[in-house]
């Protein structure tokens, strides 16, 4: 099975189910997937892919934002920046949504 990995500050709101998708600059996984979702080393429990999109950054809604943990496009868009350096506007990235079918915890 194929691993998600987070940064460990996005472990509490993957938890709590604030944190529902990720954005990535390039992604092999598809719609219907399960992975192994890992954040800062702990594995946190099993996801299923619900959906893959390719969009610019200039394309990305608060919407979005909010189902990565954000409460508005310009937090995301600097989290990306933290994470990925200099990216344009106009790169496209890759909006990978999931739900966790099992959590580590029980829950």
């Amino acid at each position: 099975m194929r691993r998600l990995n987070f940064a460990k500050e996005y472990k509490k709101k993957i938890k709590e189910g604030l944190k529902r998708q990720t954005i990535r600059l390039s992604t092999s996984l598809r719609e219907g997937e399960k992975v192994e979702v890992v954040a800062g080393g702990e594995v946190l429990g099993i996801a299923k892919i619900t959906r893959v999109e390719r969009k610019t950054i200039d394309e990305l809604t608060d919407e979005d934002a909010k189902r990565d943990g954000f409460e508005n496009v310009a937090q995301l868009v600097k989290a990306l920046r933290r994470h990925y350096g200099r990216i344009s506007n106009k790169k496209e990235v890759c909006v990978i949504g999931f739900e966790m079918e099992r959590r580590e915890d029980g829950q």
